[in-house]
């Protein structure tokens, strides 16, 4: 089993999938959101074609770690999908910074800026699992 991790954004959800071994995060794709029921279509499509069985949502507190608007959106997707797939674990993930190191990374690849805006929230996503999974340790 896989898991998954989101990157919310008012226009687009950024996608990530781990490897089989839990270790290695890859990008999926970047969702351009239309509803909930469409947006949560195309996430059931992935949780069932990559077997995914846990999610983790950026968590975008504030820097002094306080909980702003964004993280209350966060906060209500979790339990959106909570009720969405009671069968997954749902985790709430602290991605401080994970765009901006997204954006990094894609700058130093030389990528234009059009490409970058594109895939930056997938990026984001990508970084959001990676830590994620590093910090359990390659468990």
């Amino acid at each position: 089993m896989r898991t998954m991790a989101l990157d919310l954004g008012t226009k687009t959800i950024g996608v990530a999938v781990s490897d089989a071994t839990g270790l290695i995060a890859r990008g999926v794709e970047t969702i351009r959101r239309q509803g909930k029921n469409k947006d949560f279509a195309r996430l059931d499509e992935i949780i069932r074609q990559e077997e995914v069985d846990s999610i983790v949502i950026g968590y975008p507190k504030n820097m002094n770690g306080s909980i702003g608007e964004r993280a209350k959106a966060s906060e209500v997707y979790k339990d959106e999908l909570a009720k969405q797939y009671p069968q997954l674990k749902i985790i709430l993930w602290d991605e401080r910074l994970s765009t901006v190191a997204a954006e990094k990374v894609l700058v130093a690849a030389d990528m234009q800026r059009k490409k970058r805006r594109k895939i930056i929230d997938m990026m984001a996503a990508v970084v959001i699992l990676q830590n994620y999974l590093d910090s359990r340790g390659g468990v």
